[in-house]
């Protein structure tokens, strides 16, 4: 057309005259029309094209790194729906085809109106390539897209990398966290015979970033057409054997049973540079925004966490003594004491998280420069509560003391309306107080199975190969990576192991019963023991009685404390006398002048005059107790209530020996388990070993004070030896030693033999409660795998009809859960075959109807966006600044590098800082 080539030699002859703002994207002022999309790019078709790639003078950039990143980020999104649409027609296309390399081809098809040039990264090719545009093509870069090339720059793009390389290093990193980009881009450099460069880490990053907000685009899109994008739909289908409920099954009294926990190794640091530090103002932070906000499902919002930091009152670890808590005072998870000085280094201090039993992730919320609050739990116990209901059962490793916390905070009657329970695991439960055990402890809680409520430590152990990775990223790179993490093992790991938990719970149950039931039998016949009912009265009895020693009678209390204040008082007396011995006592060769025995006379009196108000003081307090206790003789050493309550102190000096020993032996516990924990580095181990080194001197002083203390009881207590004490296991063994006012050792429940019985019995009770919600959730999943994969199937061929495109997306989403049908139903037959198996695989009803359950009738839902052609909109940013050169590229690289060694260097000294001497 004659018009339209007009136009482009105006164009063309404007853009030669000014050659002070020429660079290298598609040129000033039609490609910013292109971008807003007040002109489509049809009208730069032609020689225009080949034009752009003439090089003149640059202009001077005045534009910070800052600048850089948020317009290549604007500019980015506001492609995106573009974008997506070219992803979505390419990856049908290249399903359909026969060739299955990712890398685009020069050819022209002869539909293409023009071309564009770059090069083109894959894992074993990098080359120049010419790819046709089409007068359809809203942007270049989704015209990349359309074959196959994700664009490192939203504005002129010199070089690409093709999805295949994205994905693979997409699927190798989770599946090694510890692989990093740099680690990547250099495997791909040696592979192709070329020499790494900074910059090319930085495109591939660039690249990777744009790939996975496309996926997450279309991730949502699939959910939106499926009608399952609603707030909580993830939560409420988290777990097929968890939430698939189905009509007429049995009742359990949990009806769903999580474990929640901090973990303090996902860190992130605020990266500095000492060199902006000043004495007035504290260094300068050094992590920029990127204008990306993570949208997941999983992430609590720091603005919902917060809305809970005064919800509590206090935090779950409480000192109070009023606290009516067993374990009040002997927790101090992430002491703030201990913590805050961390916080200058640290903006986000770790991760709290919740997981179901078989180990999907639930929530998460990021702990921000502050150890384990008690806002974190709360905010999650609310979430849940919120989305799943009632008879939630939730293990904490202080789940004690976090049961008084949700119950003085705004959660309160919530918590009490839904039945909500707090337990404890059974690794954590054995450093519990007995009497916290017997309420708390896994072991006798009906309902609970065989569960050990300790899934976050084993979750913990496999994510902690992400700290490497988020330790210096940006907020939101972090959150991105820990998100993807758990999305992906959610997927293939936990679902595709589903059935193997089941089976190996379920074989576990039936062995325990085989075996413990004839033990039982022996046992309750040496024991004389008829009836069952026997072991929960045991229980009882043993729970009142803890009970009684959890707090002094007032009564020995204020006997104890007049005791003590009598010996005060003795002691102020005799130094008063002597005083004033002192003072009587004239001593003529002492005396030389006049000024020597005035100074003299006023040392004395300052000490007679202390001596005597030391001695009022006491007398006061000592004439106070004796008014409470009504005592109208003052005790002397030759009365019975003097002798009781002296014998009554030493009881008490026992008993805080027996707690400073047990305080170290439980350490010593939690120390070796963590020296001995998969993921554990050098450097902490060499701690841990150190603090080992110190820990058992420490508990053979304890142990020593507590065998003196153990001999000058009347009669004497029982002694400790070395090879006793570091084999205890659970703080129960010490408990049944704290009694100084009755002999315990006729209680039946008292006896080894007894409490062996005790303990096989309630292990028997439950494997039959395993047996029972094992029956319930091994018929939900068979009943999901055929309901979800009868859904989806339909959906994708109602869609195959309209879209075929995102039929396909559908496909890929449908396999993902399907592609472990196979090995979950000959799992699921190994269930049915072993001797004892009491339920079924008969599929059932889900009891959810409602739109998008995978028992309902399916209800497409096309997006308009998909059925018109996506429209440019309209934008007064300049999109020109988002163009990103090589020095650019490589100075972003760099002052990464030296933010990264500074924040290395901070960490160091801080580490050092905690080396114990």
């Amino acid at each position: 057309m004659p018009e339209e080539r007009q136009a482009l030699e105006a164009l063309r002859e404007e853009r030669d005259v000014d050659l002070d703002y020429e660079w290298e994207d598609a040129g000033n002022m039609t490609l910013e029309d292109v971008l807003d999309g007040t002109e489509q790019l049809e009208e730069l078709l032609g020689d225009l094209f080949k034009d752009y790639s003439r090089k003149g003078a640059r202009r001077k950039d005045y534009r910070t790194r800052r600048d850089r990143i948020l317009r290549r980020n604007e500019a980015f999104d506001q492609q995106l729906p573009a974008l997506t649409q070219a992803y979505l027609d390419w990856s049908y296309t290249w399903m359909k085809g026969k060739s299955k390399e990712y890398f685009p081809e020069s050819a022209d098809d002869g539909s293409s109106a023009t071309s564009w040039t770059l090069h083109v990264i894959d894992v074993y090719r990098a080359e120049k390539v010419t790819l046709g545009l089409r007068a359809s093509d809203l942007f270049i870069t989704s015209a990349l897209m359309r074959q196959g090339v994700v664009p490192c720059s939203p504005i002129h793009p010199t070089a690409a990398v093709t999805i295949g390389a994205l994905e693979l290093f997409r699927i190798a990193r989770l599946r090694s966290p510890h692989f990093s980009v740099q680690a990547f881009v250099k495997t791909l450099c040696d592979l192709q015979g070329v020499i790494f460069q900074r910059y090319l880490s930085r495109q591939f990053s660039i690249a990777f970033d744009l790939y996975l907000q496309i996926r997450g685009r279309m991730d949502s899109i699939v959910s939106q057409v499926l009608q399952r994008d609603s707030e909580d739909w993830r939560l409420k289908h988290a777990c097929a054997a968890c939430t698939y409920k189905l009509t007429d099954e049995p009742e359990l009294k949990f009806k769903l049973l999580y474990v929640m926990d901090g973990n303090d190794s996902l860190k992130r640091i605020l990266r500095r540079l000492p060199d902006e530090i000043t004495d007035n103002c504290p260094p300068l932070l050094r992590d920029l925004p990127t204008g990306q906000i993570l949208t997941s499902s999983r992430y609590l919002t720091r603005e919902y966490v917060n809305r809970f930091a005064m919800a509590g009152g206090k935090d779950p670890v409480s000192n109070e003594d009023s606290d009516p808590n067993p374990c009040a005072g002997c927790w101090k998870n992430m002491d703030d004491a201990k913590t805050k000085k961390t916080w200058g280094i640290y903006d986000e201090t770790g991760i709290f998280m919740a997981v179901c039993r078989h180990g999907t992730c639930l929530l998460i919320a990021d702990m921000v420069q502050s150890g384990e609050r008690a806002k974190y739990p709360l905010a999650v116990v609310s979430k849940l509560m919120a989305a799943l209901g009632d008879g939630l059962g939730g293990g904490y490793d202080i789940g004690c003391q976090f049961q008084t916390t949700l119950a003085t905070s705004t959660l309160g009657p919530q918590v009490q309306d839904l039945n909500h329970t707090c337990l404890v695991g059974t690794f954590h439960g054995h450093a519990h107080r007995r009497l916290c055990q017997l309420s708390h402890l896994t072991l006798y809680v009906e309902g609970l199975g065989l569960e050990d409520l300790e899934t976050c430590e084993r979750t913990f152990s496999k994510s902690n190969a992400l700290a490497s990775t988020v330790r210096y990223a940006t907020a939101f790179h972090r959150q991105q990576a820990i998100n993807a993490y758990f999305e992906h093992n959610d997927i293939f790991e936990i679902y595709a192991n589903l059935t193997n938990f089941l089976f190996d719970n379920y074989k576990q149950a039936l062995t325990i019963i085989h075996d413990s039931k004839a033990i039982l039998t022996n046992l309750k016949r040496d024991l004389s023991v008829d009836d069952d009912g026997i072991f929960h009265r045991w229980l009882e009895e043993e729970k009142k009685y803890l009970e009684g020693l959890s707090r002094e009678p007032p009564e020995e209390t204020l006997q104890m404390e007049y005791w003590q204040r009598l010996g005060k008082l003795e002691a102020s007396s005799q130094r008063l006398r002597e005083i004033l011995n002192t003072w009587n006592v004239f001593e003529l060769a002492n005396v030389s002048t006049y000024g020597g025995d005035t100074r003299v006379t006023r040392q004395n009196e300052t000490l007679r005059r202390h001596a005597q108000e030391n001695y009022d003081k006491d007398l006061v307090v000592v004439q106070e107790l004796e008014r409470k206790l009504n005592v109208s003789r003052r005790w002397t050493p030759e009365d019975k209530e003097w002798q009781h309550a002296g014998r009554l102190v030493a009881h008490r000096e026992y008993r805080r020996a027996l707690d400073t020993l047990e305080s170290l032996v439980v350490a010593r516990l939690f120390e070796l388990t963590k020296m001995n924990r998969a993921g554990t580095g050098y450097k902490l181990r060499k701690h841990i070993a150190k603090a080992l080194q110190t820990r058992s001197a420490a508990i053979k002083v304890a142990l020593d004070r507590y065998n003196k203390c153990a001999l000058a009881m009347r009669p004497p207590r029982q002694m400790l030896h070395w090879e006793q004490v570091v084999e205890y296991a659970f703080l129960a063994d010490f408990d049944l030693l704290r009694d100084t006012r009755e002999d315990i050792s006729q209680r039946p429940w008292a006896n080894p033999t007894a409490r062996f019985a005790l303990d096989t019995y309630f292990k028997v009770c439950q494997a039959e409660e395993e047996i029972e919600r094992l029956n319930i959730e091994i018929h939900r999943v068979i009943t999901y795998m055929r309901d979800e994969e009868c859904f989806l199937r339909t959906c994708e061929e109602k869609i195959n009809n309209i879209h075929p495109a995102l039929g396909h997306q559908v496909s890929q989403h449908r396999k993902l859960h399907s592609q472990f049908n196979g090995s979950h139903l000959k799992r699921l037959h190994d269930i049915a075959m072993l001797p004892g198996f009491s339920g079924t695989l008969i599929p059932g009803v889900s009891a959810s109807k409602g739109p998008g359950e995978s028992n309902s009738k399916p209800a497409i839902i096309i997006l308009s966006c998909l059925l018109a052609p996506v429209q440019p909109a309209p934008s007064e940013v300049p999109h020109r600044n988002a163009l990103d050169s090589i020095q650019d590229l490589e100075e972003e690289e760099e002052v990464e590098c030296e933010a990264e060694e500074a924040s290395h260097a901070l960490q160091d000294v801080l580490e050092v800082s905690f080396d114990p001497v």
